[in-house]
């Protein structure tokens, strides 16, 4: 039996009464998708770069706590740590923290427990890839550092970090693209992003070869628009050198 495509199913008024059509759906569906993800990448740029410092410093303590918090982020997977962070932790926060998530309207509390998520998860990749690039620079850049009277913070900030981000772009950018991906496992607590909202297009409209091609554009459009803005970031930090190879 041949399939009937279908495409006016977009624009016709959803089955539950809301003053949108199904492409309103899937466009919001697509804006959630980009927002838990944005915010989701500043929690693990940030938290993941303290830890890929940390790290690199000597001291056995300050290691082995930031070797467990690797090993415990990325070795959890993905959709138990949101059935964790979105059901359990609010029972375990003290007082009136646990309470005031509580009583978040369901939307809210989900969206900051996927937000919560995928930063800790993500993070512990990025702090990988953070102490890769520190560990993989010549020995003579952090005496360089010091030689010229600079502390071991303003080292790393200003010798050390600067260079190695420069190839921690391309790296970076694969771990972005994870979080945008991985933020569709947020559908599972029920966050409304945009599988999510394929699947309640299928479930009212019963075309699914439709829903599921429309989010296939949307990954494809924020995936690929990801890899161009990394392309030309790479570019623009990428050294030059001269004809001599110098």
């Amino acid at each position: 039996m041949s399939y009937r495509w279908d495409w006016a199913v977009f624009v016709q008024p959803v089955a539950t009464g809301e003053p949108t059509t199904y492409l309103g759906w899937i466009a919001a569906g697509l804006e959630a998708t980009v927002g838990i993800a944005l915010a989701g990448w500043i929690v693990a740029l940030v938290i993941g770069t303290a830890m890929g410092i940390v790290r690199t410093l000597p001291g056995r303590w300050l290691y082995a706590c930031s070797a467990t918090y690797v090993a415990v982020f990325r070795n959890i997977p993905l959709i138990v740590q949101f059935f964790i962070w979105f059901w359990a932790v609010p029972e375990l926060l003290p007082g009136h923290l646990g309470t005031a998530i509580k009583h978040m309207p369901p939307t809210e509390s989900a969206a900051l427990a996927s937000v919560v998520c995928l930063g800790l998860f993500t993070s512990a990749r990025v702090c990988e890839q953070v102490r890769a690039g520190l560990q993989a620079l010549p020995a003579g850049q952090w005496a360089a550092g010091l030689s010229l009277g600079l502390s071991r913070f303003q080292t790393y900030r200003y010798v050390l970090l600067p260079v190695a981000a420069r190839n921690l772009v391309p790296p970076l950018t694969s771990e972005f693209l994870n979080i945008v991906k991985n933020s569709s496992v947020a559908s599972t607590i029920g966050v409304l992003e945009l599988t999510a909202q394929a699947q309640r297009m299928i479930d009212y409209t019963s075309r699914s070869y439709e829903s599921f091609l429309a989010i296939v554009v949307g990954y494809a459009l924020l995936t690929g628009i990801i890899m161009f803005v990394g392309r030309r970031i790479e570019r623009s930090v990428r050294l030059s050198f001269g004809s001599d190879g110098r």
